[in-house]
């Protein structure tokens, strides 16, 4: 953990964007919330191919203009260089100076990757078409990525990232803390020194958080989900639960030296600002 204990602190906070005019209601009312904790910046999801593209850059003008830094994810699988430099080229002329660069997953029917196979080649063309302009956030699998072949192919898979021009990581969503600190202990091992910052997802519904996990391939220790069964439509119990494991998490986390947290907040305040109270931040 020594390559991370020596970076400053950062907090931040991921929304995805809405689809109605409700949803975009509530969003600024969540911004405001949660850009009272002075957080380094908000990431804003990319969909599949970007389907999602226009409501990603009309989030990030919102919490732009709400005088806050926005990190848009950009995804690259399905896309042609010129439609990523153009992506690029309107952020940059926005004033964005972050990118969270993704592989992203295979759009439903598209049967070829485009130009970029994998985010290490993302993050490579960022530099090339830019230079140092954006600073490049990409991701990292504490319990390996659900297709790596292995764990050693998955290491190296971020390493080609960091070499490629990545100057920090956000992970993936996890609950065990040891997942995160033999995965440092594996980067540094390898000679990889770059901010990490753990992924937190607030725990506030049973069947929603199995299906991203199922998804994604994050582990929810036996002994949680139990307890979260356990609670069936009691949900103020299942809440009250979820965010005693997640503060207790992330104290593990800050204790042994992580450099900050991330919270996939899903477009909700309430849940985030528990575990931010918590701990006392």
């Amino acid at each position: 953990m020594e390559s991370q204990k020596r970076r400053p602190r950062a907090y931040s906070f991921e929304f995805f964007p809405p689809k109605t005019d409700e949803g975009r209601t509530r969003l600024q009312a969540v911004l405001a919330e949660l850009g009272a904790l002075k957080p380094a910046f908000f990431s804003v999801t990319f969909g599949a191919g970007g389907s999602t593209q226009e409501g990603t850059f009309e989030t990030v003008r919102a919490i732009s203009a709400a005088g806050h830094e926005a990190a848009p994810h950009l995804s690259c699988i399905g896309s042609t260089r010129e439609s990523i430099a153009a992506i690029l080229d309107r952020y940059r002329e926005a004033g964005i100076r972050r990118i969270v660069a993704l592989r992203g997953d295979m759009p439903s029917g598209m049967h070829e990757p485009g130009a970029f196979r994998h985010a290490n080649e993302l993050v490579g063309f960022i530099r090339e078409h830019t230079g140092d302009h954006f600073h490049i956030e990409v991701a990292a699998y504490p319990e390996f990525h659900p297709q790596a072949p292995d764990a050693w192919r998955d290491l190296d898979n971020f390493r080609r990232k960091v070499e490629a021009g990545a100057d920090s990581a956000i992970t993936q969503y996890f609950f065990n803390p040891y997942a995160y600190f033999h995965f440092i202990d594996s980067c540094e091992r390898r000679g990889i020194d770059i901010p990490v910052v753990p992924g937190i997802m607030p725990i506030t519904n049973h069947a929603q958080l199995a299906r991203f996990s199922d998804a994604c391939g994050a582990e929810i220790p036996r002994w949680i989900r139990k307890r979260l069964e356990a609670y069936g439509d009691d949900l103020a119990s299942l809440r009250a639960f979820g965010t005693e494991v997640v503060t207790e998490l992330c104290a593990i986390l800050l204790q042994e030296g992580a450099p900050g947290l991330h919270f996939y907040t899903m477009n909700r305040a309430e849940p985030t600002l528990a575990i931010w109270h918590n701990l006392g931040l």
